[in-house]
């Protein structure tokens, strides 16, 4: 009787043990559907992760934002408005989890996420440019396939940067958010604005470029924000087959006669130009120095 007893006591442990296991992963993946599963993940192994406060930490902030999407909403029956919407954004959402960010917030059609919190990732910066590259193929995609049906989704633009903030929950005692506060999230966040300005997709700082040396770059302006006095060089990435190709070396030597005044820039330009006529940037930079401007330092004091 008494080992029968162990063995009864044992079996229902057992019995509570996996019923609770399954309890904690159905709570996981439900919250999981409402917050970030890195976030999920830091609550269930620390219960001082609800407590409110902050701390400095290093991280890359990425933003993205989908072009003309209220435009694009007026035209369509609201049933098809949320399931253009939800997929798109379910598969961008994929993308950062996957690349292993954490998923700052969702406002309307724009996804911010950052790296490097709540667990440092001391490839945090490379991460975020494989990041954007992929999710650059992701949503142009998207935008041919919308194209196809007849919807004209927007491109999406991009801005990225890497730096100090201060990272914690923020709000009351009742509701608040995990996220960052301080200059790196509003530079990330006026870079992804620029790109409307410069014709591009995607910028990131030279803070992010210069952690990812592995990967190939074209530099595209010394952006001077609104609020600053000094400026954020800005570069776009490329993916591989792009990194040595024709137009990508006629650009960065015409860019580089740009920022001496050597004279060149504009011939370099129209060659680039020619080599590649959907290059935003040279048209960009060609225009301005025919206008009689010159270097590349622009200064955007609406963004």
């Amino acid at each position: 009787p008494p080992l029968a007893s162990v063995i009864a006591g044992a079996a229902m442990g057992g019995v509570h043990w996996l019923r609770d296991r399954a309890e904690r992963k159905f709570v996981e993946q439900a919250f999981s559907r409402y917050v970030s599963p890195a976030l999920v993940k830091r609550l269930v192994s620390d219960r001082k992760a609800l407590s409110l406060g902050g701390e400095k930490r290093e991280v890359t902030f990425v933003f993205t934002d989908l072009e003309g999407f209220t435009s694009v909403s007026e035209k369509l029956a609201p049933a098809q408005v949320a399931d253009l919407l939800n997929g798109y954004l379910d598969k961008v959402c994929e993308r950062f989890i996957a690349h292993g960010a954490t998923i700052d917030k969702i406002v309307g059609d724009s996804v911010v996420g950052f790296f490097g919190a709540p667990e440092p990732q001391d490839d945090q910066a490379c991460r975020a440019v494989d990041l954007v590259l992929e999710l650059d193929r992701l949503c142009e995609k998207l935008k041919e396939e919308a194209s196809a049906r007849g919807v004209a989704l927007g491109l999406t633009r991009i801005g990225v940067h890497k730096g100090e903030a201060i990272v914690g929950n923020f709000g009351g005692s009742r509701f608040f958010d995990y996220t960052g506060i301080g200059d790196t999230v509003n530079t990330a966040s006026r870079l992804e604005a620029a790109n409307k300005h410069l014709g591009t997709r995607v910028l990131i700082s030279r803070a992010v470029a210069e952690a990812c040396p592995e990967h190939a770059f074209l530099p595209a302006a010394t952006l001077v924000l609104k609020g600053k006095s000094e400026g954020v060089d800005c570069l776009v990435p490329l993916a591989p087959p792009e990194a040595n190709s024709e137009a990508t070396v006629a650009y960065r030597e015409a860019y580089r006669a740009m920022t001496t005044d050597s004279g060149e820039a504009e011939l370099l330009l129209a060659r680039a130009l020619e080599l590649c006529p959907g290059d935003a940037l040279a048209r960009y930079h060609l225009a301005r120095l025919r206008r009689g401007e010159r270097g590349a330092t622009i200064r955007l004091a609406d963004k």
